[in-house]
């Protein structure tokens, strides 16, 4: 996996949204919702004293919330929509 994707800074949005910046300097919006039919455990995200505390794991390979919940570097990548480059 490229160094360019690695997840830099990561915050929570309205309705379930994450605001992702990667290191290349891409900004995307990934929607936490489009786990909660195949994983249900994300669901917990619903409660926002959970979303709220997502932050950079694993040195950027991942955004996480907890020891069981965490999106990789390559899941919001790929499904993520793109806003902008960061400047």
């Amino acid at each position: 996996m490229s160094n360019s994707i690695k997840v830099k800074e990561v915050y929570p949005a309205e309705d379930l949204h994450l605001i992702v910046i990667f290191e290349n300097g891409k900004v995307k919006s990934y929607d936490v919702t489009q786990l909660f039919e195949q994983f249900p455990d994300y669901k917990a995200l619903r409660n926002p004293d959970v979303f709220n505390l997502v932050h950079v794991d694993c040195g950027g390979c991942a955004v996480a919330w907890n020891g069981e919940l965490d999106i990789s570097e390559c899941e919001l990548w790929e499904n993520g929509v793109t806003l902008q480059k960061a400047q």
